[in-house]
């Protein structure tokens, strides 16, 4: 019996996991290869074994930098402006109105992030925010081609995909746990730290991920938001691969984005197992 289970659960795993070892693994291990060789002549990969690329990382410390430092910055933005939406989405707003505006919070995705990029161009540009507020005597701003563009860029695209997982935790909830701690005399802010925002622990984890791979190897709100003074990681390689030509250079980018990703990703499920199993401890005592 535990022989034909094992061999069900090898049937059941097979094909999934030949579909992620052919478009993940082996492409991932295509350009570990490659990041270890050399610039051709005309361009393109020579095969080699040399650091000399891992070495030369520095150079685009730029584009590390704001891939590091924006990249979150969007996630924590994203959150603080996400979660005050899905508490309203989910516990205040009538069941008759939440489909409505559920909609809403999606039509967004309904268009191309080119097209409302374009969009942002020209509200940041000399004839949008800047112009209004020259006009009415604001002094000169500049806000197209900025860090504060991107950042503003990236929120509004990717806001979505952290609304609906903290929604989602946010619905579920017993609201008896609330009207429970209500009636032993909790105040609304001791209600809101002790249940709600605990029990809401998985759609914040789960949203901030999401948001936060994603902005990792992002380009497009970048490239035409930060007009090219911007620079994440994803434009840098864009420029290796398909402009410099410089394969394994852009290989080794790639592979040290991948595994700084990986770190971040392991320290932060262990900090949210370390929450969780304190939580329980508490709730046992």
């Amino acid at each position: 019996m535990a022989m034909t289970r094992q061999k069900t659960r090898y049937l059941l795993l097979g094909p999934a996991g030949l579909w992620y070892a052919a478009l993940l693994v082996l492409p991932l291990a295509v350009v570990l290869v490659y990041s270890f060789g050399e610039r051709a002549a005309a361009g393109g990969y020579a095969p080699a074994f040399t650091l000399a690329q891992y070495a030369n990382l520095g150079s685009r410390w730029a584009a590390f930098k704001n891939t590091f430092m924006l990249a979150p910055a969007g996630t924590l933005a994203a959150l603080l402006i996400a979660y005050p939406l899905a508490y309203f989405l989910a516990v205040r707003v009538t069941a008759r109105w939440r489909t409505v505006l559920l909609v809403l919070v999606i039509v967004p995705f309904w268009t191309s992030i080119l097209i409302r990029s374009y969009a942002w161009i020209f509200l940041l540009g000399g004839r949008g925010i800047p112009q209004l507020l020259a006009d009415l005597g604001l002094g000169d701003l500049r806000l197209i081609n900025t860090p504060f563009a991107v950042l503003l860029g990236i929120v509004y695209g990717y806001l979505p995909l952290m609304v609906f997982p903290i929604y989602v935790s946010l619905e579920k909830l017993d609201k008896r746990l609330l009207e429970a701690a209500s009636d032993l005399g909790a105040p609304p802010w001791r209600r809101f730290m002790q249940i709600t925002l605990p029990l809401s622990l998985p759609g914040i984890a789960t949203g901030s991920m999401l948001v936060l791979i994603l902005l990792m190897g992002e380009y497009l709100i970048p490239q035409m938001l930060g007009g090219g003074k911007v620079f994440f990681v994803g434009n840098a390689l864009v420029d290796l691969f398909l402009q410099s030509r410089n394969w394994a250079f852009g290989s080794a980018m790639a592979v040290t984005l991948v595994a700084t990703m990986l770190v971040v990703v392991t320290l932060y499920m262990r900090f949210l197992r370390r929450i969780g199993a304190a939580r329980d401890d508490v709730g046992l005592m």
